[in-house]
């Protein structure tokens, strides 16, 4: 091929006065011009020959994988010097390497499904192979897997999917992308009606990142919805699903179609006016709004009526959104495209000047160091936990595909293409699943035993049992409690620890097993023992240790509570050290067999920052009390590790009434004896944590700001004088478990009133400790 570029391409009778052509970096070019003549297109030196195809259709092809260098010439002149591509010790790829595992999805006119490679050098790496008819594809449709083949091509982002093979039979089309474990976003939302603005502001983040990436490359996405950002393992971002995108030359040329989902579109997009990379705002705004609120800003009874909210509809902006949230929305709100944020000369840096994002820093973003707000739970590599269960139990098979006439090869010439990858990505295997969760398992899945050996008992409760066990491909050492579902479910417990096993100071969450009559719960194994049983066993303990131990624990029930979960069983045996370095960044606080997430009238998950507009006033004080409990159990804590020994209780043989009594009565020490050594700001700390009354005890948060806690490095360092307990110490759970048993903490029918189920709960918590001592 000389420097003249010659292309053929079929073109529909209609086009004969319009040219269109697009120059990208993978040398893609459609050119529709008058038939049988020759144009060349201003500022590109190639000479284009246009055939006209008796069929009358239009088709995209592209001759072989080949990279396009543009070779600068005189004035504003390109020369586009196109040079054969392949990829260095990589076989054409086609259906016979890929074994089929699941069905993640299904549409009209072809399937998507989970697979694993079978040969060449990424053998055993699984992806996401995304199958089309070519029968079924209409001519737009047609023209729009291309597009997306030749978009995911180009693009090569943190935050956007990745495309590894494409290739085709005499009947399909083979996408072969990224595996994202992790779901998609709507997913997510579906489950929560809304994120808190930290999560809204860290997933539109990455997506502004993505989006900029495209709009450099002058693609228009045009199809932004949460059903198109996907989650990966680690919870972050990928965009995904191109086939309604459009490249542009440059930001001056604009787009007319009528595409995308209709709640989504821009204005612009609306009236057909033309439009350009700002659309893509408009959505990132609808996008935002829908996250924070959980409604979209304009939706009509039908597709008419939103289309004409969107033209015309004045924005109801819900008030309970921060000022920098509100101000954001508004200038993405701008029906003048012009005016829209990021539609500026500085493009999405606009955007990311935003008071909104001030707290983000775009580097550690880019470089995938700042740690999603949601880890989602991907167990064994082939594991479909957020994916549709009405396809994934579908037996997956490729049938046949019936081509839709003789020469359907040359529709797609070109489709083939395999990734250029780093040596990290071509030699990636999927590791052995310890790695998070399984909670739905088939019928196929293997059984626990299968994966790991059982070993010694580690605890015993009266609805589960705790043991060591071994990972067999690993042999690595875990945790795991068999419950029995005949007594409990443990839902609600995997599902907190699937959302927020991944902060540093809670335990993590690794497998999960259901076998029908237990489900095994494994977690990393905490080697280094009770918190309190090592404090006190330690001859040298200081405030300033205690203030430090204190602070991390807080910090991660303030975490929890900030995100509506309620711990309700923070006795001593569930704080816990995973090492035995001591050192307070190994605590890890455990058993969330009584933890409650808040939820509203519907029984969907909510978090505290709406609770004022979506949730009952009596589901609040609920949790009120049960944030209280938290509280107070760390003031016990507290008191212990200053003093040797406990409040309220004086012996074994306490019973919980008389514990009950002396809670009612508020009164406990905090002169004379082991406290003459200890600091004013600890006392004072004690006692308001340790407050009768639930409402006037401190929050996490306001415990945090204590000065006992800000202003640990001049408290005293001297070796705190406590009772002599290691000899006392235990380890006797039963008595506090078969106690809290007896009463239902969600105040049934019949059961005791809130507050007197909350001084209960207290009175067990004390029971417990004083069998420990």
């Amino acid at each position: 091929m000389d420097s003249k570029l010659w292309m053929n391409l079929w073109e529909r009778r209609r086009l004969t006065h319009k040219l269109i052509f697009r120059t990208r970096l993978t040398g893609n070019f459609l050119i529709a011009g008058t038939a049988g003549r020759r144009k060349l297109c201003r500022g590109l030196n190639f000479t284009v020959r246009i055939l006209y195809h008796q069929h009358g259709f239009v088709a995209m092809f592209k001759f072989l994988s080949f990279r396009v260098r543009p070779i600068q010439e005189e004035g504003s002149i390109k020369e586009i010097a196109i040079t054969h591509h392949v990829k260095e010790g990589h076989e054409k790829a086609d259906p016979s390497q890929f074994e089929l595992l699941k069905v993640l999805g299904q549409g009209s006119f072809g399937k998507v499904f989970l697979v694993k490679k079978i040969s060449g050098s990424d053998a055993r790496q699984l992806y996401a192979m995304k199958v089309l008819k070519k029968a079924t594809l209409k001519v737009r449709d047609r023209v729009r897997t291309k597009m997306e083949r030749d978009i995911l091509v180009e693009v090569n982002h943190p935050f956007i999917v990745k495309l590894h093979y494409a290739f085709q039979t005499e009947g399909k089309l083979y996408l072969i992308l990224d595996f994202l474990r992790g779901g998609d976003l709507f997913t997510r939302l579906s489950k929560e009606v809304m994120f808190t603005e930290e999560d809204v502001k860290f997933y539109l983040a990455e997506l502004a990142l993505a989006l900029d990436h495209l709009h450099s490359l002058g693609i228009i996405y045009r199809d932004l919805k949460p059903e198109n950002i996907l989650l990966d393992e680690e919870g972050h971002i990928k965009l995904t699903d191109f086939g309604l995108s459009k490249e542009s030359i440059d930001h001056e040329k604009k787009a007319y179609s009528f595409c995308g989902t209709v709640e989504y579109m821009a204005p612009e997009v609306v009236n057909r006016r033309g439009h350009t990379q700002s659309a893509d705002w408009w959505s990132f705004g609808v996008l935002m709004f829908e996250m924070l609120t959980g409604t979209l800003p304009f939706q009509g009874k039908d597709r008419k009526e939103t289309m004409t909210m969107i033209l015309k509809a004045k924005l109801g902006m819900p008030q309970f959104l921060s000022p920098e949230a509100q101000s954001l929305l508004r200038m993405l709100f701008k029906r003048n495209p012009a005016n829209r944020l990021g539609a500026g000369p500085d493009g999405v840096e606009e955007i990311k000047r935003h008071s909104f994002f001030s707290t983000i820093d775009w580097n550690k973003l880019y470089r995938r160091e700042i740690h999603p707000p949601f880890k989602p739970a991907t167990g064994r590599p082939e594991d479909t936990f957020y994916f549709d269960p009405e396809f994934t139990a579908k037996t997956p098979k490729d049938s046949p595909g019936i081509p839709p006439s003789a020469n359907a090869h040359q529709l797609f010439r070109g489709f083939s293409f395999v990734a250029i990858t780093s040596d990290d990505e071509s030699q990636a295997m999927q590791t052995v699943g310890v790695h998070s969760i399984v909670q739905q398992l088939h019928r196929n899945s293997i059984q626990f035993t299968d994966g790991y050996e059982v070993k010694e008992d580690i605890g015993v409760g009266s609805y589960s049992v705790c043991k060591r066990c071994i990972h067999k491909a690993t042999n690595m050492e875990f945790a795991v409690k068999i419950i029995d579902k005949s007594k409990r479910d443990p839902t609600e417990e995997i599902e907190i620890l699937l959302r927020y096993g991944q902060h540093p100071n809670i335990i993590t969450l690794k497998d999960v097993y259901d076998d029908g009559k237990y489900v095994y719960v494994v977690t990393e194994l905490m080697k280094g023992g009770e918190l309190l049983d090592k404090i006190l066993r330690q001859k040298f303990f200081s405030e300033r240790e205690a203030s430090a131990v204190l602070f991390t624990i807080t910090k991660t029930v303030e975490y929890l509570h900030a995100q509506g979960v309620v711990h309700r069983d923070l006795k001593p045996s569930n704080i816990l050290y995973v090492d035995e370095s001591g050192n307070p960044e190994s605590i890890r606080i455990c058993d969330f067999g009584f933890a409650k997430q808040l939820r509203a009238e519907n029984g969907l998950l909510m978090t505290p920052c709406y609770t004022a507009n979506f949730v009952a006033p009596e589901v609040l004080k609920r949790q009120g009390y049960d944030a209280a409990c938290d509280i107070w159990s760390l003031g016990v804590l507290l008191y212990t590790m200053l003093t040797g020994y406990t409040p309220f209780a004086n012996g074994p043989d306490d019973t919980p009434e008389e514990i009950l009594a002396r809670i009612g009565s508020g009164k406990f020490s905090l002169s004379g004896g082991y406290w003459n050594s200890v600091s004013d700001t600890a006392k004072d700390l004690v006692s308001k944590m340790l407050h009768v009354d639930p409402h006037q005890r401190l929050t996490a948060a306001l415990v945090l700001r204590h000065p006992w806690i800000v202003h640990w490095d001049q408290l005293p360092q001297y070796q705190l004088n406590r009772q002599d307990a290691p000899h006392l110490v235990k380890v006797s759970s039963l008595i506090y478990s078969q106690s809290l048993l007896s009463v239902d903490l969600q105040g049934g029918p019949g059961q005791l009133s809130l507050q007197e189920s909350f001084f209960h709960a207290l009175s067990n918590f004390l029971c417990h400790l004083v069998c420990k001592f």
